[in-house]
C-alpha cells in the first residue's frame, strides 16, 4: 500500500474517493451532520497518523467499520457528559455527595478520638457504640460491674464531647473536604 509509504498523493486519493460515503454513513448512525464531519476527520487523521502500522486489504471496509465504531465511541462519550451534567444540575445529589463526604470525614476523625482513649475506655465504647451492646452485657462480655462499664463509657463519651466541639474541627473538617 503506498500509503504506508508515506505518499500524500496515496492518502489524498483515499481521501477523496471515500469521504462522502464514510460522512453519509456517519451522519446515518448519529443523526447530526457537524458530529458526522468530525468522526470522518478523526478517522481520516487516526488512518495517516498509524498509517505504518495498518495493515489493510479492503480500505472502504477498514475505513466503514472505523467510522461505525467512532460513531459508537461518540454515542459512549455523549452519555456520559449528559449523566455528568444530569448530575452536576441535580443539588439533591450534590448535598448528598457533601453529606456523604462530611459524614465519612467525621467518622474518620471520631474513629481516630477512640483510638488514643485508654484501652478499657476504647473496648467499652466500642462494645457500647459499635456492636451496639447494652451496658449490662458489656460488662458481661468484659467481666467488669456494670458502674464500671458505664463510667468508662461516660468517660469516652466527655472525651469525644470535648474534642468535636472544639472550633477549630470545622476548620480542619473544610480544609480536608477541600484537599481531598
Amino acid at each position: 500500500m503506498f500509503l504506508r509509504e508515506d505518499k500524500g498523493d496515496a492518502f489524498t486519493e483515499i481521501y477523496d474517493r471515500y469521504w462522502k460515503k464514510l460522512l453519509a454513513i456517519a451522519y446515518h448512525h448519529c443523526r447530526d451532520k457537524v458530529i458526522a464531519e468530525e468522526i470522518v476527520q478523526e478517522v481520516f487523521i487516526g488512518l495517516w497518523n498509524r498509517r505504518k502500522e495498518l495493515y489493510i486489504d479492503k480500505v472502504d471496509a477498514y475505513l466503514a467499520t472505523a467510522v461505525r465504531l467512532s460513531v459508537f465511541k461518540q454515542y459512549v462519550r455523549q452519555k456520559r457528559r449528559d449523566e455528568i451534567k444530569e448530575q452536576a444540575a441535580d443539588p439533591i445529589i450534590t448535598t448528598w455527595d457533601e453529606e456523604k463526604i462530611y459524614t465519612r470525614f467525621l467518622q474518620q476523625h471520631i474513629n481516630g478520638i477512640v483510638e488514643v482513649l485508654p484501652e478499657k475506655c476504647r473496648l467499652v465504647f466500642k462494645l457500647s457504640r459499635e456492636e451496639g451492646l447494652s451496658i449490662p452485657e458489656v460488662a458481661q462480655r468484659m467481666g467488669i460491674a456494670e458502674k464500671t462499664a458505664e463510667a468508662h463509657l461516660t468517660k469516652a463519651l466527655k472525651v469525644l464531647k470535648v474534642k468535636l466541639n472544639r472550633p477549630y474541627l470545622w476548620v480542619i473538617i473544610i480544609v480536608k473536604m477541600l484537599l481531598s
